[in-house]
């Protein structure tokens, strides 16, 4: 080989090491930049009943789950298969909440973080003061400090919210406390927000059930877009994300799809409501305020 062609090869070897050192470079920078911060478990629309072999195969579930190594659980709420109906008797909700507890035995040790589903709460009971109706029974069920409230974990700041009030919005009172929450915390730290219903999202274009105090919330958002990054939702069933002003909205279908059922006409498979299958997703927060969202059909 000529000393020229020689020398040429060298040089493109050299340029070639560059190339990969500055590539290792910058994804070694990237990763410290992105180190991850928290894993963690979105479940929704469980609706836990005693039929369709449902206590089984969310047990079933729940290991799947605990076996990716996540930091705890939110479960977004319609824990019980149904309270809500005029027909419903408090023996059935009793029932209902029982086998939640039994199922949620198998969490021991995680921290779960829920919300009220609008199929949670009993509205039939003898009178308001019995202690089963309404939403205070099911923040009790579920253990929950309050209809809404927040949290701190690993630098992220998490704020569950309640969304059943008259079409599907945030009562003043609590609107103003979200408005505090978001005001009092630094700069650029991160924020996720779950509730029930979507705030934004595709779906409920044909499906409907989203918030419609939608505007003022963008709103708010947007005042504050430094921080909110991430807004979880369930209630459709169904799968969807949106994008807007740098918030990222994730309806994550349903751990029980077609309410641990086969299916209609609509079902594109066995358990899917419409084109969703059951699942649940598993997010990855990072400290510098990115998100992943994976949603996991499950088998069972």
């Amino acid at each position: 080989m000529k000393r020229r062609d020689v020398l040429k090869k060298a040089g493109i070897l050299a340029a070639a090491g560059l190339i990969t050192q500055g590539s290792k470079a910058v994804e070694r920078e990237e990763n410290v930049k992105n180190k991850l911060a928290l894993k963690i478990a979105h479940i929704t629309d469980v609706h836990i009943r005693p039929d369709l072999d449902a206590p089984e195969k969310f047990k079933k579930c729940l290991e799947v789950i605990k076996s990716e190594k996540v930091d705890f659980f939110l479960n977004g709420g319609d824990s019980i298969f149904d309270a809500s109906y005029d027909t419903v008797k408090r023996e059935r909700v009793t029932e209902l909440w029982n086998l939640w507890d039994d199922c949620i035995k198998g969490l021991k040790g995680y921290e779960v973080h829920s919300c009220i589903g609008n199929h949670d709460p009993w509205w039939v009971a003898p009178d308001k003061s019995d202690e089963m109706y309404g939403k205070d029974y099911v923040v009790k069920r579920l253990g929950i400090p309050n209809r809404y409230y927040s949290f701190t974990k690993s630098g992220w700041h998490f704020i569950i919210l309640d969304g059943n009030n008259p079409s599907i919005t945030l009562d003043d009172k609590q609107f103003a406390w979200l408005k505090d929450e978001l005001e009092k915390l630094p700069a650029n730290q991160p924020v996720l927000m779950m509730s029930h219903y979507p705030i934004l999202g595709v779906t409920p274009f044909w499906e409907g059930g989203m918030h419609s105090d939608y505007k003022k919330l963008k709103t708010l958002f947007y005042q504050h877009r430094d921080k909110v990054k991430v807004c979880l939702s369930g209630h459709n069933h169904l799968l969807d994300t949106a994008s807007y002003n740098g918030t990222q909205y994730f309806c994550n279908g349903a751990m029980s799809g077609y309410w641990w059922g086969k299916g209609d006409e609509k079902s594109a498979g066995d358990g899917y409501y419409e084109e969703t299958p059951p699942g649940y997703a598993i997010l990855e927060l990072y400290e510098d305020g990115s998100v992943k969202n994976v949603y996991k059909p499950h088998a069972f």
